[in-house]
């Protein structure tokens, strides 16, 4: 190319730069500094309160999240003092009710011996002595079931007798209510069980009353 062509084309960019303005234009490209950081300031303060906002409702979160525990372990203590008042009261109606069956199996235990000892005097039975023997046959082996029974149910509810006799007196499960001398025996050993003594659930249900031997 020659320099013939170019000179049109320098005369129109020329022109062109002649005609624009470019201060404005350079002007209005480039961002308000300060518009821009009044933004961000009010951005800023924006967080910040939102930040606040968040403290405050994980404060009021973690305030419910104590009270509530503190509250379940109040109503666990109060669950538990609870329960334990039912056993207290299970457990003293169980030896209630318990004591007023041994207290019935001795009767039936008396009654028993009783019958077991018992014959009819001759003289005064002559006319009826074998319908008496046979009711009284009769009426032993009804006690002897009703024992069996009874025997029963206390194992059932884990009641058992104190063994005694022969053995050293023991203050926690005995009472000394009679007193013998016996110089061949041990001071302190049971001559005699006058009252059975009961265990519940190895606690005492009842003392047993006993004989024992003093040198």
């Amino acid at each position: 190319m020659n320099d013939a062509p170019k000179n049109p084309l320098l005369e129109e960019f020329q022109a062109y730069l002649e005609q624009t303005d470019l201060a404005h234009t350079l002007s209005a490209g480039q961002p308000d500094l300060s518009a821009l950081l009044s933004e961000m300031a009010g951005l800023r303060s924006e967080v910040k309160a939102e930040s606040r906002h968040f403290k405050s409702t994980l404060d009021a979160l973690s305030d419910a999240l104590t009270s509530l525990q503190t509250d379940n372990k109040v109503l666990a203590g109060e669950l538990a003092a609870h329960g334990e008042q039912l056993q207290q009261m299970r457990s003293e109606t169980m030896r209630a009710v318990l004591l007023d069956i041994v207290d019935i199996y001795d009767r039936l235990t008396v009654g028993f011996g009783v019958l077991h000892n018992y014959h009819p005097v001759s003289s005064l039975f002559s006319h009826s002595k074998k319908q008496d023997v046979r009711f009284i046959k009769s009426f032993k082996e009804g006690q002897s079931i009703t024992l069996k029974r009874f025997e029963q149910l206390l194992q059932r509810y884990n009641v058992r007798a104190i063994e005694c006799f022969g053995k050293l007196l023991d203050p926690h499960t005995m009472s000394a209510v009679e007193i013998s001398h016996d110089p061949k025996l041990e001071n302190g050993i049971v001559l005699e069980e006058l009252r059975k003594g009961f265990l519940f659930e190895n606690n005492v249900l009842r003392l047993a009353e006993v004989k024992v031997n003093k040198l």
